[in-house]
């Protein structure tokens, strides 16, 4: 049985990881973006589920519990504030979006990071601190883009 519940997870994380750097990448309009952002927080509550079956049968694992809940509610949080439309949903769903993607990475990577082939040479504190030291820099250089007014053209 937990064979399968890690098939699941894996999968979901997969799914989240693909459906994340698309909605970040694809044009912020209507079609790819919205429907990738809604596949991402998805992917994210089944990663979610399936951990807490995986922490069940594997009780040492619980700290994984802790990114994990910050990647799901963070997404949660930007995918309100864009669907409620917050006054000034914009840097919320950017940060909220942004947060969720780095914790997701970052619970993979203290998981996985000592298994993998090079990664396994770095500090295990690297793992903590790595996806949060390239992310966090990228989330703010998108809030200063689209924060600063942009001049309009003037109509004829």
């Amino acid at each position: 049985m937990l064979t399968v519940e890690i098939g699941i997870h894996i999968a979901a994380g997969l799914t989240a990881v693909i459906a994340g750097l698309t909605a970040m990448l694809a044009p912020k309009q209507a079609g790819r973006h919205p429907r990738s952002g809604h596949a991402f927080l998805v992917a994210l509550g089944v990663v979610f589920a399936s951990a807490l079956g995986i922490v069940a049968a594997r009780p040492h694992t619980a700290y994984l519990l802790i990114p994990g809940s910050i990647a799901l509610l963070s997404a949660a949080t930007g995918f309100a504030a864009r669907r409620i439309r917050w006054r000034g949903w914009l840097p919320h769903h950017f940060a909220a979006m942004g947060i969720a993607y780095i914790a997701l990475l970052t619970t993979f990577y203290v998981d996985n990071g000592p298994k993998l082939p090079l990664w396994n040479l770095l500090p295990r504190s690297s793992f903590w601190i790595l996806p949060a030291a390239i992310g966090l820099p990228l989330i703010a250089r998108a809030l200063l883009r689209h924060s600063t007014p942009r001049p309009t053209t003037a109509q004829k």
